[in-house]
């Protein structure tokens, strides 16, 4: 059975469920047919060999509709640890389990923080991962390095390795990356060079090398200045710095933490820790912007990027992990034109929204990392006019 979700701006229409109405979304009049979609609370389905789920932190949907899930093992519950599935889990478009793989080996730095997965067009696998932040699974050390593989997990690349980052200015080595996105109409990889850097960063998709790189608004790409020296003890705290919620912004980037090209090439960056997506050409021009929810609360409303799957790609999607909304966006204008979902841990809405994913057909899969560590699927149903 599916859980209908209902858009909403203003009114909504239908069957009510997991709405919520975003103050980014507020004021917007006009009727507009939006897609719709009901929650599957049969997927992800069991999985095989008992066993259990860490943290999903990631999702992918490949040219044949298969869905992609990473996740992370060493983050299951201590009970179930010994228990948790690979790091990789690969479903078909049906939801039928195919296979898992992944995790340290020899011949590689597998990341101790799993955060990215990607599967191009040519069948090959991105893994990134983020350690030291996020609280770090494995100490301290820094998973400064991308990882490629075929499909059935075979170990292709390795570009950088752990602990050799040297910072924004380095060419060679990316530094806690949130994603990396491959373009077929140029061979490119593009990366969110984005928790340990501040940056996109360009590859060649074949062997790695270093293209070209941009920081917010077409900026040079700067390392953020070192932290203030602790207060001495007994002394106040430092007052925390006002929140600004007017202007352009910073003129560097928080984190860059989520990415897609359009098919128009036209390159959308999910500024996450800034609110906002920034739009480039694929040299690194910037273009224009947008702010996601910027004063609704949190800073995390522009999380994850996917578009809806029409040749024009018509809607971007916005996965919001402050507030727990999915917002949809016209791509074109940036326009926020619905938004649901809210927080809780009812099917179909989210706890700790991290990534979001779109198919062929249009559905919508959801990966929540922190307080939700589920994966959800949101069936797309058709478009309504909302009143």
């Amino acid at each position: 059975m599916r859980l209908p979700l209902a858009v909403s701006v203003g009114v909504a229409t239908g069957l009510a469920f997991g709405v919520s109405q975003p103050r980014a979304a507020q004021g917007l009049t006009a009727t507009v047919a939006v897609p719709r979609f009901e929650v599957d609370p049969a997927w992800p389905p069991k999985l095989p060999n008992d066993w259990t789920w860490g943290v999903p932190t990631w999702v992918s949907v490949d040219k044949r509709d298969q869905v992609w899930v990473l996740h992370r093992p060493r983050a299951a519950a201590p009970e179930q640890r010994s228990k948790a599935a690979p790091a990789v889990v690969l479903f078909d478009k049906n939801g039928k389990f195919i296979r898992a793989w992944g995790g340290p080996a020899a011949g590689f730095d597998w990341p101790d923080t799993e955060h990215g997965i990607f599967a191009d067009y040519k069948d090959r696998v991105w893994i990134t991962g983020i350690n030291p932040r996020a609280g770090g699974d494995v100490g301290r050390r820094s998973d400064d390095m991308i990882l490629q593989f075929t499909k059935d997990g075979k170990f292709l690349k390795q570009i950088g390795g752990r602990d050799v980052s040297k910072g924004n200015t380095d060419t060679a080595n990316p530094k806690q990356s949130a994603e990396v996105y491959v373009h077929p109409k140029t061979n490119e990889a593009f990366v969110a060079d984005g928790y340990g850097n501040r940056r996109v960063l360009v590859l060649d998709g074949d062997t790695g090398t270093f293209k070209r790189m941009w920081g917010a608004f077409s900026n040079e790409p700067l390392d953020p200045p070192p932290p203030p020296p602790r207060p001495p003890a007994g002394a106040p705290p430092a007052p925390a710095k006002p929140v600004v919620r007017e202007g352009p912004g910073p003129q560097q980037f928080g984190i860059v933490h989520s990415l897609e090209v359009s098919n128009d090439g036209i390159v959308y960056v999910a500024d996450r820790d800034n609110s906002r997506i920034q739009v480039f050409t694929m040299d690194g021009k910037f273009t224009t912007q947008a702010f996601i929810n910027r004063n609704e609360g949190g800073a995390l409303t522009a999380a994850s990027l996917a578009f809806s799957p029409d040749a024009q790609q018509q809607f971007m999607y916005v996965a919001d992990q402050s507030n727990s909304h999915i917002h949809i966006v016209q791509r074109k204008t940036l326009t926020v034109l619905h938004s649901f979902g809210r927080r809780s841990a009812t099917p179909g809405d989210f706890q700790g929204l991290h990534h979001i994913a779109t198919d062929s057909k249009g559905n919508l899969y959801t990966a929540e990392a922190q307080v939700g560590r589920r994966a959800q699927k949101l069936a797309f149903t058709g478009m309504s006019a909302n009143r």
